[in-house]
């Protein structure tokens, strides 16, 4: 299928990612939920009305209160309430540029050799071959668009910092640009092998299970080729990459987002390291953290994705 295959999914990806970008905001924000901001321990100064001296209280980190965690719903209310419509939509612009480098080329590489591994006698695509092209098609492609997915998190999760602390990216090119001179070239490929892990699992998990899907639902026949086959075929591979993705997509989040001030070690040494914290500190369900989003996002986006593939495919089959 050559060009015509990554030009296909590039504009799948890019229509999915736009329409979904509010609920992947709001999983981002879930998922830096009880993660610690790293700030001073507060100073008291002793209420004694004849206190002569200077002297300050430290209140230990363990007696301050955690922020009460919230769902899904009450983070969107939030985030409306304190930062307005418009906020929902922070970040779009790497989502954009995110699309069209890691999407297009997965969607197009998972195509290229589709082709080529089909049987050329039965016409069939085994699930171990589908498997294994969504294994190296997200590997590639991850390692493609890490810069935009790095700035689209940090441009997602901003809004939650105190105003001093926001970075205040007007755009993605910003964002990169800013990194690049502040911190080094090689901030844009921070968290990488998690980048790169996540899309291994879900490109693996969406597009085989989706082909799968289909192909059985076709089989059996369930349904006819249509779009109710496309949907349900499509929301079965999102929840199916849903769960395969997102203890991944926490410690992703967490490492991209943290701030490394210069001079000192930064919060995370590693992907490890920050899982270890993240268990240690919240608990092993906090790898699950912003699950529902997460699954009330890769759901629409899948179906999207697929729905709006197979209908480009249709315009462009005569090209």
């Amino acid at each position: 299928m050559g060009v015509k295959g990554f030009v296909e999914g590039g504009i799948a990806s890019i229509v999915a990612g736009c329409t979904t970008h509010p609920l992947d905001l709001i999983k981002v924000r879930m998922q830096l939920q009880g993660e610690s901001n790293h700030a001073p321990a507060p100073q008291i100064r002793p209420a004694l009305a004849f206190q002569t001296g200077s002297h300050t209280i430290s209140m230990p980190a363990q007696h301050l209160s955690r922020p009460p965690k919230v769902g899904p719903i009450a983070v969107g209310v939030r985030i409306v309430q304190q930062e307005g419509v418009v906020a929902l939509f922070s970040g779009v612009s790497a989502t954009i540029l995110r699309q069209t480098l890691y999407s297009t080329t997965r969607m197009g590489l998972y195509d290229m050799m589709k082709k080529k591994w089909t049987d050329p006698k039965s016409g069939t695509f085994p699930l171990e071959r589908k498997i294994t092209a969504g294994l190296i098609a997200g590997a590639i492609g991850a390692a493609v668009g890490n810069p935009a997915d790095v700035a689209m998190v940090r441009m997602q999760a901003d809004g939650r910092l105190p105003p001093a602390q926001r970075r205040n990216y007007k755009s993605v090119v910003d964002a990169i640009t800013r990194m690049c001179k502040d911190e080094g070239v090689t901030s844009l490929w921070r968290g990488s092998s998690l980048t790169i892990n996540r899309a291994m699992l879900v490109t693996a998990s969406q597009l085989a299970s989706y082909d799968q899907f289909k192909e059985t639902i076709l089989g059996k026949g369930w349904m006819k080729d249509g779009l109710g086959t496309h949907v349900t075929a499509s929301f079965a591979a999102g929840f199916v990459a849903a769960v395969a993705s997102n203890p991944v997509d926490v410690i992703k989040t967490r490492v991209m987002n943290m701030k490394v001030a210069p001079g000192e070690a930064p919060p995370y040494s590693g992907a490890l390291d920050c899982a270890v914290k993240t268990i240690k500190a919240e608990g092993p369900l906090a790898l699950y953290k912003g699950f529902v989003p997460t699954i009330s996002r890769q759901g629409p986006f899948t179906i999207v994705l697929f729905v709006t593939l197979e209908q480009v495919r249709k315009l462009f089959k005569d090209f």
